[in-house]
């Protein structure tokens, strides 16, 4: 793997005699979505204002580009500095101040441009985050979730390397909290920038992170991507596991991937090695005018297409989970690939008829508009043999997925 953007190197922090970070070895990869996670007093908000500069460790050392950050002479800290935003979890803009003012304030207050640089420089933000027409507007006349896009549009109005957000869904209703991620994930994609993220809304934050880091006591005990998390044996890990087993997918209802891969085990073992199984792998995808609409238009769709895979599927015997924003796997431990396709067929029926109809209409109202705008979810039956893992049944699925639902309005 290549040099870490970030690395802690045995970094260590307490208050009052009481260590929060007690050795901290981490890294953080340019280009990616890292996630930090932990039970509440863990370390996690102490950590991140590590990386920007808030706190100075007590002891070992804080790597940018693999040059030591504690070592930086007054002219290189300044130019590292620059490079981070933060995004509060609270927004933190200035209700006196329109939205156009409070994106050019950092513009103002730590660069030398001129007005009209600025202008111009906000007017191309804001164009590129959709807040052209609440360029006059005060905070307290937005939605949470604008005021949420304004925050963020100002974290990326300096360019920024690094963008570090602090609990950015907290409070949010699911369907707000996957809003919010899915512009983190969409923004990153668009502008560039390396995320690192507190969170806990599990298991929403892992369906846009690359990276999480387990932060336990003061220590990093685990760092790297979800599946190997649920695959590495470790008791802390383990406790920690243990304590999100119940959660559901908040956006859908459906159960989370760690207890969708204790059920698939337990069916693996249920005794009967000449009966078939089966799987469909879903997934959706949008014209360019629904994904011009923004992130609420594939927030909708998913809440509904997570609502009919557990109803019509889960009717059978057949459970789900989704492993990636736009992908859902259902097993179906007793049927083979034929009845699958029969109960896809069905399924497809109801959803077209039924669910996409209803998302055109409802995100429509929402959103104040009467776009038209094209679904299309594809799907793909796939047999199981009994040693089959997940990422195999997936792997397998996807050459064959094909449209079996779209709703275009004419």
């Amino acid at each position: 793997m290549s040099v870490p953007l970030i690395e802690f190197r045995d970094v260590a922090k307490s208050f009052n005699g009481q260590a929060v970070l007690d050795g901290v070895n981490l890294s953080i990869y340019e280009g990616q979505i890292t996630t930090i996670i932990g039970k509440s007093g863990s370390g996690k908000s102490v950590l991140l204002k590590h990386i920007i500069g808030l706190l100075e460790p007590d002891s070992g050392s804080i790597l940018f580009n693999g040059q030591s950050v504690n070592r930086m002479k007054r002219g290189e800290w300044d130019r590292y500095r620059v490079q981070i935003s933060y995004l509060f979890q609270n927004n933190a803009l200035f209700d006196s101040m329109t939205v156009f003012d409070n994106l050019a304030l950092p513009l103002r207050q730590t660069t030398r441009m001129g007005s009209k640089v600025i202008e111009e420089k906000i007017k191309t933000r804001l164009e590129q985050t959709d807040l052209a027409d609440a360029a006059g507007k005060y905070p307290s006349e937005l939605s949470g979730g604008m005021q949420k896009r304004v925050a963020l549009a100002r974290a990326l109005v300096t360019d920024p390397k690094v963008i570090l957000f602090d609990e950015p869904t907290t409070g949010q209703d699911p369907i707000r909290r996957n809003v919010i991620l899915s512009m983190i994930s969409e923004y990153r994609r668009k502008f560039g920038f390396t995320a690192v993220l507190i969170s806990h809304d599990i298991p929403d934050v892992y369906f846009i992170s690359d990276r999480i880091i387990l932060l336990w006591e003061g220590k990093v005990v685990f760092q790297g991507s979800y599946g190997e998390l649920t695959e590495f044996s470790h008791p802390m890990i383990n406790e920690f596991l243990d304590s999100i087993e119940g959660l559901r997918d908040g956006l859908t209802g459906l159960i989370s991937r760690q207890v969708f891969r204790s059920r698939y085990q337990v069916s693996q073992t249920r005794g009967q090695p000449d009966k078939a199984m089966a799987g469909i792998l879903f997934s959706v995808e949008f014209d360019q005018l629904a994904e011009n609409l923004g992130a609420s238009v594939a927030v909708e769709v998913l809440k509904v297409l997570g609502e009919y895979v557990s109803r019509e599927l889960g009717g059978v015997g057949g459970f789900s989970a989704r492993f990636g924003r736009g992908e859902f796997l259902t097993v179906l431990p007793y049927a083979d690939a034929q009845e699958a396709e029969q109960m896809l067929e069905e399924f497809s029926r109801n959803l077209e008829d039924g669910g996409l109809s209803k998302i055109k209409a409802e995100t429509g109202l929402k959103m104040g508009i009467d776009a038209c705008f094209g679904i299309h979810v594809y799907a793909s039956v796939v047999g199981i043999n009994p040693n089959d893992d997940i990422e195999a049944i997936m792997h397998g699925a996807r050459p064959g997925s094909r449209v079996v639902a779209r709703h275009i309005c004419v």
